[in-house]
């Protein structure tokens, strides 16, 4: 399949497979990549429900239907990440650089397929819940983080991807009690995962990601007019972040009900952005 221009996909959700997806990308044309893939919490067990359910290690309730994305066999799930990985790998720009979210269920794989296919990890975040559900059973301690990893693909002779250190050290960022100003940042970030009445207003996703964390990484890792690749888009809230930053985004979505969610949000960003501008110019 040849890869297709990739200006008819900037700042637009597009409705289907990732893989499939990636693969009309250009070789070395996203600045940066931030996926929050399935964490396969149900690993094949073929659990179903249709409103609510208590998933061990997740601390507490959780609203969502477990669909097949979310419900794969084991050596499914690796070929799974495996196929996306690579994929990323072949659409990111040399100097560019890769976030992917997971938990204790799938973040050991990511981390085993990244080494496997030559793909350097710079850190390992700790993104620190303080407003975690609870451990519902008092079987177990409560789940109160979710791992990040942060990668490249080059190697100890040749990183060159983006790292604004002077603004992740110098920036103010109130909603962590662990960062100092003029500090610099370490590998725990402590970030509420609340989401805001303007963040939920059209809906939410069971993984929702709130804005907050997506503007730091962000921040952290691009340079203004770059491009973002968003493979897991749920909600959009990557897309909405991007659009704040003054970054385009590329984004796919399997499912059609938060790829509406996404645009919704997307449609208010773009009519804030122009209504801050209007004021700024009278």
């Amino acid at each position: 399949m040849e890869n297709e221009n990739l200006e008819q996909f900037l700042n637009k959700v597009v409705l289907g497979n990732c893989i499939e997806g990636l693969q009309k990308l250009p070789a070395h044309s996203v600045d940066l990549i931030i996926a929050d893939p399935p964490y396969n919490l149900s690993k094949g067990s073929n659990l179903h429900f249709e409103r609510s359910a208590k998933l061990n290690g997740m601390g507490g309730i959780w609203d969502k239907r477990m669909l097949n994305w979310d419900n794969m066999p084991f050596y499914e799930y690796w070929q799974f990440t495996e196929a996306w990985l690579s994929e990323a790998k072949r659409v990111l720009k040399k100097n560019g650089s890769m976030w992917v979210y997971g938990t204790y269920h799938n973040i050991g794989v990511v981390n085993v397929i990244m080494q496997e296919l030559g793909i350097e990890i710079i850190n390992e975040i700790i993104w620190y819940k303080r407003n975690a559900f609870p451990n519902l059973r008092n079987s177990r301690f409560t789940a109160s983080h979710e791992n990040l990893l942060w990668a490249h693909i080059g190697n100890a002779k040749s990183r060159e991807y983006t790292f604004n250190y002077e603004k992740v050290k110098n920036g103010r960022f109130p909603e962590d009690s662990l960062k100092k100003y003029g500090k610099q940042m370490r590998t725990v970030w402590d970030i509420p995962n609340n989401k805001t009445s303007e963040e939920l207003k059209y809906g939410k996703h069971p993984t929702q990601k709130p804005l907050r964390i997506c503007e730091r990484i962000i921040l952290a890792s691009t340079k203004e007019k770059d491009t973002i690749l968003v493979p897991f888009c749920g909600s959009g809230s990557e897309c909405v972040a991007a659009l704040k930053l003054d970054r385009h985004f590329i984004a796919f979505e399997i499912d059609p009900v938060y790829v509406a969610v996404a645009n919704k949000r997307i449609e208010q960003e773009g009519a804030n952005k122009k209504q801050i501008c209007l004021e700024a110019s009278i």
